[in-house]
Order: C-alpha cells, then structure tokens, then sequence
C-alpha cells in the first residue's frame, strides 16, 4: 500500500516536470522566435500597410485602415498621444454602499441619455493637447447635465492650454489630464464665446480677467476632483454625473482604428492620449467603453471608438468632478 503511494508521488512529479519543461521549452521558442525589442526610428511608418492588413487578418474585433493614418510616421503620430500619466494626486471616488444598490446597465451612452447636451468632439488638428480637449468637453457635458440642459455653453480647451502654469510652456504638447482638473478646481474655466480656438490660433497670452472681445471674463469651476480606477466606479460615476475623462496608452494599432471594439493587437508604444468615456456596451460577451478622441471626424467612427474593458489602462486613469454652479443664474439650475 505504502509502495503505490510512493509510485503514484513520483509519477505525480514526473509529470509535473514534464509540463514545466514544456512551457518552459515554449516560452523560450516564442523568445527566440520574437528576437531582440528594436525600438523604431522616428521616420518609420507607424501603421504600414502591412500591419494593417495583419490586423483584420488575425482578428475580427476591430477594423484597422490607412484612411486617417496614411504615411504617417512615430515621429508625427508621437505628437497625437503626447498625454502625460501622472501618478494619482487626488483620491478615489468612495463610492460606500451606493454602488451594491445602483443598478448598471448592459449597456448606456450619454449622447442617448442626454441628447441635448451632446456636442461635436473637438478636432485637435495642429494642436494635439487631447488632455484639455477631452476635459473641456467633460466639464461642458457636465454642466449641462447637472443643469437639466439649461446651462448649455461650450468650455474652452485653449483656455486650459494657455493658462495653466503647469502646461503652458509645452503648450499643445505633454499635458495631462489631473493637472487640467486641478486647473479647473483652482481658478476655473471660461466659454469658448471668450477664449475662442481656432486650429493654428493657439499661441497667444492667458487673458487676465477680460475675454477677447473686451467683455468681462467669468470663470466656471469644479466643486473637487475625483479619479476612477475600476469599471464599476466609472459605470456609476457616468450613470450618475455624465462623462469623465481618462488617459489611456497608444500604441501603433490603435492611430488605424477605423470601427469595431479595439484591443491592442499589434505595434510599438506611441505614447498616451486622453478622451472622454461616454458610455459603455457588450457584443458578444466583450464588453466596451464608449469613447470620443479629438483627433477629427475622420479617425474611427467619427472621432468616437470603442474598446474593450481593461485596455490600454483606460479604466484604471479616469478622473472627472461635480460642477460648481454657486454663479450660475438662478434660473439655469
């Protein structure tokens, strides 16, 4: 009896081992087939043609096309994914025992939900500061949703470009998302009637407190800063307030993207980007975020794009806060 014990332990161990020598065996062939990292050269194309056609050969998730991306090179595709991720300055959004009892949906999208404080996304062209686009747009949805639509003005993002201390040497380039949201928590933001932006418009003074027609500036803030890192927070924080903003890595796959729900497929890290979360949905069992880029109505779906849950860190870098609205006119709230 102690004897067939004994054998059965060894063979036991035995095939143990032979598992682990053959994942072991595996991992080493993968290694040796994928060869040394090589970084690639500023002058590279980002997204080949070749790479595209490998995409929509090798999954059917997502389309991939040349139509926005073209002959792009890393050098020129850096300056669309030049967000900053910062490390965490403001606290996770507590969310107690509200989130056992609110009811998410399989599916929700703002711009269904709110229909009247839906807005074109902005087209970054020259300027690529996504982090402010995507807060401007947060902000105004934000306002107009708190205020059942009847404070309904359009936030300027050239105005976070410009004013902000901690960006404003870089100007349209390696921004981040919390600093605009602290911008705004601090001294505020104003309309885009004041402080408009207009492609190549860019470089200019931070107007002290007249707007650019001479009118007196009025500027609008956020009660506090919340981040968000986790599906559920952002689901209930949606469902609950409106959009939030999220920072989320690039990769060279994602500057092809033309429709569908992305997952990183193939491609060199790029850099970041920030957007803005409207919503979210499920096909197929895959569950996707609902998000807008400012990189023009010709990326993606009209500038908008789904991805997949946990991708690219988008649901772990959200953050977002609940309009002041202490200088709103009474009749607006």
């Amino acid at each position: 009896m102690k004897t067939h014990h004994f054998v059965g332990e060894i063979k036991i161990k035995q095939s143990w081992w032979n598992k682990m020598k053959y994942l072991l065996f595996v991992s080493l062939y993968v290694l040796a087939l994928s060869g040394p990292a090589v970084e690639p050269k500023d002058s590279d194309l980002v997204a080949p043609q070749e790479m595209i056609d490998e995409i929509n050969r090798v999954q059917d998730l997502w389309i991939a096309s040349s139509e926005w991306v073209g002959n792009m090179t890393f050098a020129q595709a850096k300056l669309y994914a030049s967000s900053k991720l910062e490390a965490k300055k403001f606290p996770e959004k507590d969310w107690g025992a509200l989130l056992d009892y609110l009811s998410i949906p399989a599916s929700f999208d703002s711009r269904t939900q709110w229909p009247n404080c839906t807005k074109p996304l902005w087209d970054g062209q020259n300027c690529n500061g996504g982090w402010a686009f995507a807060a401007a747009e947060t902000m105004t949805d934000r306002f107009c949703i708190a205020t059942k639509g009847a404070f309904n003005i359009t936030f300027s993002p050239l105005y976070l470009i410009i004013c902000d201390d901690t960006m404003s040497e870089k100007m349209c380039y390696g921004g981040s998302a919390e600093s605009c949201w602290d911008y705004m928590r601090t001294t505020g933001i104003t309309s885009i009637e004041c402080f408009p932006y207009h492609p190549g418009d860019w470089d200019q003074w931070c107007p002290d407190d007249t707007c650019r027609w001479g009118t007196k500036i009025t500027l609008y803030k956020t009660k506090s800063v919340k981040t968000f890192t986790s599906p559920s927070s952002i689901q209930a924080e949606i469902l609950q307030n409106g959009p939030i903003e999220a920072t989320m890595t690039v990769y060279a796959d994602f500057q092809a993207y033309k429709g569908g729900i992305y997952k990183h497929t193939t491609g060199k890290l790029v850099g970041y980007t920030s957007v803005k979360i409207i919503g979210w949905g499920n096909q197929s069992g895959t569950n996707y975020w609902i998000a807008g880029n400012s990189w023009g109505s010709t990326w993606g779906m009209q500038g908008y794009f789904n991805i997949a849950f946990g991708q690219c860190g988008i649901d772990s870098a959200g953050v977002a806060g609940p309009p002041d609205l202490s200088n709103i006119p009474a009749s607006k709230i």
